[in-house]
C-alpha cells in the first residue's frame, strides 16, 4: 500500500528526531520526556508533547517493516517516556498540556485516545521485554478514569474527544460507568449542519478532530449512528480544497483562521471511513491527504498507528474516484440558521457560556466555486467577505470596514440571484436613555455609583440608525465584477481592503499607489492594478480615495501581506472589476441560464 509505505518511511525519520530531543539526564525533572523545540520544555500533551513521539516510536517497534522493529534501545526510551508520563500525571488523573487548560479533562482525553491505541498495539505483541512499558501505560490510563467520569469541556469538539476517550477506556477496563458518561455527552445532540459543517467552522483543525473522535466513539461504544455526521463533514470537505491542496480556512471560527493547512489531519478519518463505506470519493480524499503528509501527527490522530491497529483487508481496498475540480456549491444555503439564533433567549445563558463562547456564526452560508486552478470563496459572519485564488496569485481576503461600528463589517446573508450572488449586512446602533427611576439600585444614591451596578437592560433606545451594506458578485468572461452599495447613514467613512499574499507583485498600470507602510499597505485611488505571481495575474479596476483615513478604528491589517485600501464615503454604489489570466470562469449569460434552470427546474436547452 503506497500510503502505508510513505508513512513508514517518514516515521523512520521521526524516530531519530524524537530520540535526539529526548531528555536523557536522570537528574532533570523532565527525564524521559521529549522537549518541544519552541520552548525547550517536555510536555505531556497530545499535539507537540512526549505522547507524539511515543506514538512514533511505538509505530516503529511493532511494525515488522521498520528497521526499529523490537529494537531494545528504542524500547528503553519508550519506557523512560512512559515513566515521565506517570510523573507528570496529576493526582486527579489529569494532565496539563502546558499552553493553558491546567488539570484539563479534554486534553487528558486527547492523550487517552492516542495512548490507548499505543497500549493496544504493544499489548498484542508477544514481547516480554515490553511488559514494564505496557504496565506503565495501563496504569496511566487507569488513573484517568476518575477525571473522565467527572470532567467537563470547554469547546464543542471536546465533547466528542471525551466520548472517544471514554470508549477506549471502556474497551480496556470494562467499567460500565464509562459508556454511561459518554451517553450524557451524546444526549446533547450533534452540532453539525445538514451540509456537514461543525460548530467551530474549523476546516484546518477541529473538523478533523470531531470526525476522528466520533469514528472511535462509534466503534468502541457500538454507536454506528455517530458515523453519519462524520460522513457529512467528509463529503463537505471535498469542496473546501484549493487547487494547491490547501484547505479553505478563510472563515474559520478558531485559530486556523487564515492559516495554511492541508488535508493531512483528515487522513486517518478518510482511511477508516473508506474501509467502512467503500466510498471511492473517500478513497480519493484519503490519497489526497496522504500526499500532503510532511509533519508528525497528534498522538490522538496518528494515521500509521491507526493503520497498524486497524489494517485494511485486501477486499476492502477501493479504487479512488476523480475529485471535483469544477463546481459551485453553496454550503448551508438552505440551513435555517435564523430560527436557531432566535431560540437563544429561551436557552437562558444570554450568550455568556462559561469558559467558552456561543459560536453564533454556526451554519452561516458559504459559497465555494472552483474552475480548475481558480478557487473562490464568498462567506458570511467573518471579517472577510471574499477570497480568490488564481494559480499562484492569491487574493487572501476582501474586507469592508466602516466607522459605523466601528470596525470590520461581517456580511450576514448570502443568496443566489439571477445575475450572481449577493451578500447583505444590516446593523443597528443607537443610544441609551436614562434608567427609569423605579429601576435604579440603592447604590445610585450613594457617594459612589459604579457603572457596572446599574441595570442597563432597562434603558430605552434612542436615535437608532440602520446601516446596510450589499455586495453583489457577477461572473464575467475572464473574471468577476463586484457591486458594493451602502446609502445610509450618510457620511460614513468606509474602507475596502484587498489582502494579497506576500509573494504578490503589485503594478500600477495607470495611476499610482500611495504607500502607507512601505511594501505592505498602500492607497489605491484610481487606475488599473496588476497583481502577479509567477505566470499568473489578476487585473483590478475600481480604486477610489474619497477620504484620507489610513485605517478604521478596530480594524487592523496584516503586515506579512500586501494590502490595497480603497476609501469610500456613503452614500455610494461602487464597482470593482477583477480579471484573471486566461483559463477562467463562465460568462454571465451562461451563469444566468444555470440559475434559471435551478429556480424553475427546467432544462437549459428548453430555456434557450
Amino acid at each position: 500500500m503506497q500510503t502505508l509505505d510513505k508513512l513508514v518511511n517518514l516515521n523512520e525519520e521521526w524516530v531519530e528526531l524524537g530520540m535526539h530531543r529526548q531528555v536523557m539526564e536522570a537528574e532533570s525533572r523532565y527525564y524521559g520526556g521529549v522537549i518541544d523545540v519552541t520552548n525547550g520544555i517536555a510536555w505531556p500533551n497530545h499535539s507537540v508533547g512526549t505522547p507524539v513521539w511515543m506514538a512514533v516510536w511505538t509505530a516503529a517497534l511493532v511494525n515488522r517493516d521498520s528497521v526499529y522493529y523490537h529494537n531494545a534501545d528504542l524500547l528503553k526510551r519508550l519506557e523512560l517516556a512512559s515513566n515521565y508520563m506517570l510523573r507528570f500525571q496529576h493526582a486527579d488523573g489529569s494532565i496539563s498540556p502546558g499552553w493553558t487548560n491546567f488539570h484539563s479533562p479534554p486534553d487528558t482525553g486527547f492523550v487517552i485516545v492516542g495512548y490507548a491505541q499505543l497500549y493496544m498495539l504493544l499489548a498484542r505483541e508477544a514481547w516480554p521485554e515490553a511488559q514494564e512499558t505496557i504496565a506503565n501505560m495501563r496504569l496511566f490510563l487507569e488513573r484517568t478514569i476518575p477525571v473522565m467520569l467527572t470532567g467537563g469541556c470547554h469547546t464543542p469538539n471536546h465533547r466528542w474527544v471525551l466520548c472517544a476517550a471514554l470508549g477506549f477506556l471502556y474497551r480496556i477496563f470494562a467499567d460500565v460507568r464509562l459508556p454511561q458518561r459518554a451517553d450524557e455527552w451524546m444526549a446533547e445532540g450533534m452540532d453539525i449542519t445538514p451540509d456537514g459543517e461543525w460548530t467551530e467552522r474549523s476546516n484546518g483543525i477541529y473538523n478533523a478532530v470531531s470526525d476522528v473522535m466520533l469514528i472511535h466513539a462509534a466503534r468502541e461504544l457500538n454507536r454506528p449512528e455517530l458515523l453519519d455526521p462524520v460522513r457529512h463533514n467528509l463529503e463537505m470537505m471535498m469542496y473546501l480544497i484549493h487547487p494547491s491542496g490547501e484547505v479553505v480556512t478563510d472563515y474559520s471560527g478558531r485559530q486556523d483562521f487564515g492559516q495554511q493547512f492541508t488535508m493531512e489531519s483528515y487522513l486517518l478519518s478518510y482511511y477508516l471511513m473508506t474501509t467502512i463505506d467503500h466510498d471511492p470519493r473517500f478513497a480519493a480524499m484519503e490519497q489526497l491527504a496522504a500526499d500532503a503528509v510532511q509533519e508528525t501527527f497528534s498522538c490522538a490522530n496518528n494515521p500509521l498507528i491507526g493503520m497498524l491497529l486497524y489494517p485494511r483487508a485486501e477486499e476492502d481496498e477501493v479504487q479512488p474516484a476523480q475529485l471535483p475540480h469544477n463546481y459551485r456549491r453553496m454550503i448551508n444555503g438552505e440551513f435555517g440558521r435564523q430560527q436557531y439564533v432566535a431560540g437563544i433567549p429561551a436557552a437562558g445563558h444570554h450568550n455568556a457560556i462559561r469558559y467558552s463562547r456561543p459560536h453564533l456564526d454556526f451554519g452561516a452560508p458559504v459559497l465555494r466555486m472552483r474552475h480548475e486552478q481558480t478557487s473562490l470563496t464568498m462567506m458570511t459572519e467573518t471579517s472577510s467577505m471574499l477570497a480568490l485564488r488564481h494559480g499562484k496569485v492569491q487574493l487572501l481576503g476582501l474586507q469592508l470596514a466602516s466607522y459605523f461600528g466601528p470596525g470590520f463589517v461581517p456580511m450576514q446573508t448570502l443568496e443566489e440571484t439571477a445575475s450572481g450572488y449577493k451578500l447583505t449586512a444590516v446593523y443597528h446602533k443607537g443610544y441609551n436613555a436614562p434608567i427609569p427611576t423605579e429601576q435604579l439600585p440603592r447604590s445610585a444614591t450613594d457617594d459612589v455609583s459604579p457603572w457596572y451596578l446599574l441595570p442597563h437592560q432597562f434603558r430605552a433606545s434612542t436615535h437608532t440608525c440602520e446601516y446596510r451594506v450589499e455586495v453583489e458578485m457577477v461572473e464575467q468572461v475572464g473574471g468577476i465584477d463586484l457591486y458594493i452599495r451602502s446609502t445610509e447613514p450618510a457620511e460614513v467613512m468606509t474602507q475596502l481592503s484587498f489582502i494579497f499574499g506576500s509573494e504578490s507583485h503589485l503594478i500600477a498600470e495607470d495611476g499610482e499607489l500611495e504607500p502607507i507602510v512601505e511594501n505592505k499597505v498602500a492607497f489605491w485611488k484610481d487606475g488599473l492594478i496588476r497583481v502577479e505571481s509567477g505566470e499568473d495575474w489578476m487585473v483590478l479596476s475600481g480604486g477610489a480615495g474619497e477620504h484620507k483615513a489610513t485605517s478604521v478604528r478596530e480594524a487592523s491589517y496584516p503586515l506579512d501581506c500586501r494590502t490595497l485600501l480603497v476609501n469610500l464615503m456613503t452614500p455610494f454604489e461602487h464597482k470593482i472589476s477583477i480579471r484573471l489570466s486566461p483559463g477562467t470562469s463562465m460568462d454571465s449569460e451562461t451563469r444566468a441560464l444555470q440559475w434559471l434552470e435551478r429556480q424553475q427546474g427546467e432544462d437549459i436547452d428548453s430555456i434557450v
